[in-house]
């Protein structure tokens, strides 16, 4: 998994500092806003064809990493 996460790059340069796929200029966000969007990963890879399948699976995998935190009881 450390793999696909290696995938995921933060450039303080480039879209404001926000986690991008492999150096371009296609964050992590706007790959996860295309799920939202109801678009499957063979149409992402479609309509976006610098991404790979594994591209996807690190958006994800970023996402579900930066979510898993304790929850604090009042």
């Amino acid at each position: 998994m450390q793999d696909l996460l290696e995938r995921v790059t933060i450039n303080p340069k480039q879209c404001g500092g926000r986690p991008c796929i492999r150096g371009m200029r296609i964050r992590v966000s706007d790959v996860l806003d295309l799920f939202v969007a109801g678009l499957s990963a063979e149409q992402i890879l479609a309509e976006m064809p610098d991404l790979e399948a594994d591209d996807l699976k690190a958006a994800l995998l970023y996402a579900s990493r930066r979510l898993n935190h304790p929850v604090l009881v009042v």
